[in-house]
């Protein structure tokens, strides 16, 4: 079994070949952490906590001065009553008052988990995954919170997420509303964090931990590329190859709150789930609260190890299971080509050239809707626009499937434009606060999305499209943060639960268009990567990575993804030069090799490329048709962290196939010699190096590794291809 239950009732120790996780209850009460790394045969208590009478310290029991919950390893904190460290959870009641009791109860073992009621989580067969249920009970007021624990067999993996249950007949409020913590027995790490900003996300960022609080989170409505909501504890000596990690990643889309404290005597408390600043959720008698699902993966063999877990767990677990073994085509998308200005002529001149160079999906991006012309108008309208496209978009579809092609096209259905028929009628619809003027970003306001009215009017308005049959493709846009978050659609008292609500409306949007549309393949954007998290690749396969399509800066942004997502996740994009983002001009070779490492396509005005480079765009295609399968589908390792000059290798692997993409970055003098170790081969095989006869044990190029030539000049890339023997 691979949750095992001993000591009568008082031990339980989540076991698989990879790890153990253990909780033991002291006291018949308090669920305590004991031990989460790599896996144990057995825990019989040699690591003994220790009870010490520390002066400040409070005593749940007055005759043992040792005893206290300050120091105690917890599973869940407790509020008001002796734990001062970062809370889990906050409940009020009417009296206005948090102190709270739960008490260990009982506990339930199945097989399998279930789906969470209207939020995105993982998902599993039952032999796949076994749960633990602990329910603590707080016997004063009537209220329940059952702790879940998902045990993922075949991986280093354990979920976790509580239940809030409300048994009595009085309402209570909850303000704080944690997924996950953990107490763990040391404070000899690094923290590790991805952070960054529109078009320069994902930015690897590790600081040594420090006595207090360490903290990030989004108070933008959205997980923002502010911040990814993942924290990672690496043992100080961790590389990309070796030492273990202890990762937290929330499965939300919303605001978050991911903390570490480093505490007094020696452990560091890690927290995670929806951000408790200016959340409330309204608790009547009985009703019950869900919080997100939260990811704790652990690693013994580095970063790469880590990645691997979630690549394969997301992949698997996670993407929409139509497309979880399904090829993604190669994409051409209009933004960077058109921008706003399309016409059918354009369409049909950029389509063609498309169809002769092997693209096989055509994304029609903004402008083609209302009276929309630029920015300020129209969203909320979502009707074809007859003066650019007099045959529709019905039109576009036919043309371009006629040419062999799918066919995708861009929406931003959040979002409403004050200048739209949509505001004219609906403006109550929009997130506002009574008395004041909603704030405006990019000339638009954001849709009250806890409105059911708003739901019901957005599913209707993407099933009249998708109901057609000309759609093959979705890209879902989201283009500003939330301000005014307010609604005049629930009363004061609720008005703390606006922000959730908003998540949790737009996740029922998706939901039932996902379910009823299971073929259309959605791609996931905000302005790029500013919403790149596991809530939305519950329902979308893939992300639109970042607005910064630069060769360089895409390296930096990839690698920073790739820690979590695997690459075909991860849409990559050819585009023009000088780059539109940051004016740098780098060749045609390294702007593919670079998007290889994603899912690929290109962004740009093919109807302006003169013959030899759409030659070179055309083999750029069919090299990579040609492993597309070991680029979407195979292993993806980092052979080297990224440097100052942001010089990287990615190394994708299958059973048949290996290729390398070194990237030098910024040229330098005097650059010493470079040996690059391969690392992940199978040891037991010989492969050769494609275009030659030159054959090598997988052992020489494990660990004696390939010559990285003299690179003069920037921005250069090289791609080394072997095939197993």
């Amino acid at each position: 079994m691979p949750i095992r239950v001993e000591n009568n009732g008082q031990t339980f120790h989540l076991k698989n070949d990879y790890m153990s996780y253990v909780m033991t209850v002291e006291k018949e009460k308090y669920l305590t952490h004991r031990y989460w790394g790599r896996a144990i045969a057995s825990f019989n208590g040699s690591r003994q906590l220790q009870m010490i009478d520390r002066g400040f310290a409070t005593n749940p029991f007055a005759d043992d001065r040792q005893f206290s919950l300050n120091s105690l390893p917890l599973e869940t904190s407790t509020c008001q009553n002796g734990d001062h460290r970062i809370p889990n959870y906050v409940i009020r009641n009417g009296n206005q008052h948090i102190v709270t009791d739960f008490v260990f109860t009982d506990y339930e073992i199945y097989n399998g988990k279930p789906d969470i009621d209207g939020l995105p989580s993982l998902e599993a067969r039952d032999v796949e995954v076994t749960t633990l249920a602990i329910r603590l009970v707080d016997q004063t007021q009537g209220l329940v919170m059952i702790l879940h624990y998902h045990l993922f067999e075949k991986l280093p993996v354990v979920t976790r997420r509580v239940t809030f249950e409300n048994l009595s007949d009085k309402t209570v409020h909850i303000e704080n509303a944690g997924s996950l913590q953990v107490d763990i027995a040391s404070v000899d790490y690094d923290f590790l964090t991805l952070d960054g900003s529109h078009t320069d996300e994902a930015t690897i960022n590790r600081t040594r931990l420090r006595s207090g609080i360490q903290k990030i989170e989004s108070r933008r409505g959205t997980s923002s590329p502010q911040h990814q909501p993942f924290i990672a504890l690496l043992e100080t000596s961790t590389t990309e190859f070796s030492g273990e990690v202890r990762a937290f990643h929330l499965v939300y889309s919303g605001n978050f709150q991911a903390q570490v404290e480093v505490e007094q005597y020696g452990s560091t408390r890690v927290q995670l789930g929806i951000n408790a600043e200016e959340f409330s959720w309204q608790l009547t008698g009985g009703s019950r609260f869900e919080t997100p699902e939260a990811v704790m993966v652990f690693a013994s063999d580095g970063l790469n190890d880590m990645s691997q877990t979630f690549h394969q767990l997301y992949q698997n677990h996670l993407c929409p299971e139509p497309f979880r073994k399904q090829e993604r085509p190669v994409v051409l998308n209009t933004w960077e080509a058109n921008y706003f200005d399309i016409t059918e002529a354009k369409c049909e001149a950029l389509a063609t050239k498309a169809a002769e160079i092997g693209i096989e999906l055509f994304v029609l991006d903004d402008g083609w809707f209302g009276h929309r012309q630029d920015d300020t108008t129209s969203l909320g309208d979502w009707f074809d626009n007859r003066e650019k496209l007099p045959n529709g978009i019905k039109g576009i579809s036919e043309m371009v499937h006629r040419k062999g092609m799918k066919f995708g096209l861009w929406f931003e259905p959040e979002m409403i434009s004050k200048n739209s028929q949509l505001y004219q009628k609906h403006p109550d619809w929009a997130l506002q606060v009574k008395q004041y003027e909603p704030t405006e970003g990019r000339r638009q306001l954001v849709l009250d999305l806890g409105n059911i009215a708003v739901q019901d009017y957005l599913i209707e308005m993407l099933t009249t499209h998708l109901r057609t049959g000309s759609l093959d493709c979705v890209k879902w846009d989201m283009n500003r943060h939330l301000t005014d978050i307010g609604s005049l659609n629930f009363p004061s008292q609720q008005q703390g639960e606006v922000a959730h609500r908003y998540v949790t409306g737009l996740y029922h949007i998706l939901n039932t268009i996902t379910h009823n549309f299971p073929t259309v393949l959605f791609e996931n954007c905000s302005s790029g990567g500013g919403r790149f998290d596991p809530g939305m690749m519950r329902y979308m396969a893939q992300n639109w990575t970042s607005d910064n399509t630069d060769a360089l800066c895409r390296a930096k942004i990839q690698t920073g993804f790739s820690l979590l997502y695997p690459p075909i996740m991860m849409a990559a994009h050819v585009s023009d030069i000088p780059n539109h983002q940051v004016g740098r001009i780098t060749s045609l070779e390294t702007r593919a090799d670079i998007a290889m490492g994603g899912n690929f396509g290109y962004e740009l005005d093919l109807t302006q490329c003169d013959e030899l480079t759409l030659a070179l765009i055309t083999a750029q295609i069919k090299t990579y048709k040609a492993q597309r399968d070991l680029f979407q589908f195979g292993k993806f390792y980092r052979l080297m962290p990224l440097g100052p000059f942001f010089e990287t290798a990615w190394l994708f692997a299958n059973e048949t196939d290996v290729i390398v993409i070194y990237f030098n970055g910024l040229a330098r003098p005097a650059v010493p010699v470079k040996y690059l170790p391969l690392r992940y081969l199978d040891q037991t095989a010989t492969y050769r190096l494609v275009g030659t006869n030159d054959v090598y044990t997988a052992s020489e190029l494990n660990f004696s590794g390939i010559t990285i030539p003299r690179i003069k000049g920037d921005f250069k890339t090289l791609r080394v291809h072997f095939k197993k023997c």
